[in-house]
């Protein structure tokens, strides 16, 4: 979010300092690019902050038979955190796909219990454990 946040005032920031030159063109073009750039940040800045607050409604220490939000699936093929869409990521030695819930996998998850199985991409996976 910071980095973000601080793309989107340095952008403003270079916009506002720009001076009228005696090329009415290049100072329009270099505001409305610094303008781009700034609501570029700013749609960043937004995102950030509808994942971290997805992210401070998932609740990591409730274990429940279904699959949902915060839960960690084991299966054959993989292991996926249902959480935010980060794609895979290394701990270790483990590697894990993050996953969104509203994701087509993140979907074909939800709900589902141990030892319950679904076809996905022509694959069958089965749920083998669920923290």
């Amino acid at each position: 979010m910071y980095n973000a946040k601080s793309a989107m005032e340095n952008a403003q920031k270079a916009a506002n300092e720009e001076g009228k030159s005696s090329a009415g063109d290049k100072y329009e073009t270099t505001r409305a690019m610094m303008q781009i750039e700034r609501d570029n940040a700013a749609k960043q800045l937004e995102e950030a902050i509808k994942l971290n607050q997805t992210l401070l409604q998932i609740n990591i220490n409730q274990r429940t038979e279904l699959v949902q939000a915060g839960s960690l699936v084991v299966t054959k093929q993989a292991t996926y955190f249902i959480c935010v869409s980060l794609g895979q990521i290394a701990i270790e030695a483990d590697t894990y796909w993050v996953v969104s819930p509203v994701s087509p996998l993140g979907q074909q998850l939800l709900g589902k219990k141990q030892s319950e199985s679904f076809i996905f991409n022509k694959q069958t996976i089965q749920v083998a454990e669920i923290y």
